[in-house]
């Protein structure tokens, strides 16, 4: 069975569900703090009769138990608040983690829990536009809230109890690593963004090289994860930067085997809250040719890659 978007419980719907925030590669008007706070609030969903007749079991930040009259029949998205939180205060365009309990509304089976264990959920950015901003609104961390929602033609009513368990950083919050000698050196600006130098006078490698640079300790990425990162490139030859996370405006999604062999390489094995660098040559990278301005074959490219979220891609895959 398959739950409403909201719920993203397959790797390729958590990720339409972020890439319809954040991805997109167009970076939205930067929000002053008290417009962004505003805009989630005017965006909460109201409470009622059905959100509040629900009762739910359990501590925030650990899966709920919900019970309710049978069978529920809400006429609109209804939210309660259980529990405000105490935590960091959310924004418009803040990344956050959650997780969640559903039920079908007409017979109070439960649907699914997820989000609880490392990897389940990938982080989701909240804007009043979004599910998750009229959910949570202008919550803080720490906030347990019940939704339910009204049966369409495409879905039947439900009804999630919803953790907002953290904010993410757009930038890689890892232990820093001294990269081995004879790598670029990385220099980060304010907000995180990276900036290479290539070693002047050195040739590049003839096989991909990786380097932790910021070691994090969340969940290890595997292959077919999909995964949240920041990254900006640069060719070896000229230093130059070619594609960048930073200056498109939002972190991307996909899954590590979407990427050449080389980037798939420095993705796989790391620990989400890690930076990476690594060089690329052009067997691993975009392949052989003569270099020139216009395409990368035949270059060496190197990347810095911040790992903000990951999502197994098995997540879900019992509900589906």
């Amino acid at each position: 069975m398959r739950l409403r978007p909201l719920a993203a419980l397959s790797a390729a719907a958590a990720t339409a569900l972020l890439l319809a925030g954040c991805a997109t590669g167009q970076a939205a008007p930067e929000p002053t703090e008290t417009a962004a706070a505003a805009d989630l609030c005017s965006a909460a969903a109201p409470s009622g009769a059905a959100s509040d007749s629900v009762t739910v079991d359990g501590d925030v930040g650990t899966p709920s138990k919900a019970t309710f009259e049978q069978p529920l029949e809400p006429k609109e998205l209804e939210v309660t608040v259980l529990d405000d939180g105490s935590g960091d205060a959310i924004e418009a365009g803040t990344f956050v983690s959650y997780a969640m309990t559903a039920y079908n509304a007409e017979t109070g089976e439960e649907l699914a829990t997820i989000g609880y264990e490392p990897g389940e959920f990938l982080p989701s950015q909240l804007s009043a536009d979004t599910v998750l901003g009229q959910v949570f609104g202008c919550g803080r961390v720490g906030q347990r809230v019940v939704a339910t929602f009204p049966a369409t033609d495409s879905a039947r009513a439900e009804v999630y109890v919803l953790d907002l368990l953290a904010t993410v950083p757009t930038a890689a919050w890892g232990e820093p690593q001294d990269a081995p000698e004879g790598f670029p050196a990385v220099t980060l600006g304010d907000d995180g963004a990276p900036s290479v130098a290539i070693p002047e006078g050195e040739e590049p490698p003839s096989e991909t090289e990786i380097a932790t640079i910021k070691q994090g300790d969340g969940y290890e990425v595997q292959e077919g994860d999909y995964a949240l990162i920041q990254y900006t490139g640069v060719r070896w030859s000229n230093g130059e930067t070619f594609d960048s996370t930073w200056q498109n405006g939002a972190p991307i999604a996909y899954p590590t085997t979407n990427y050449v062999e080389g980037f798939q390489k420095a993705l796989e094995g790391q620990k989400v809250g890690s930076q990476v660098l690594v060089v690329i040559p052009p067997a691993e990278g975009y392949g052989e040719g003569e270099i020139n301005e216009t395409d990368l074959k035949g270059e060496t490219i190197v990347f810095v890659v911040d790992i903000l979220g990951a999502q197994s891609a098995t997540a879900g895959a019992a509900t589906e």
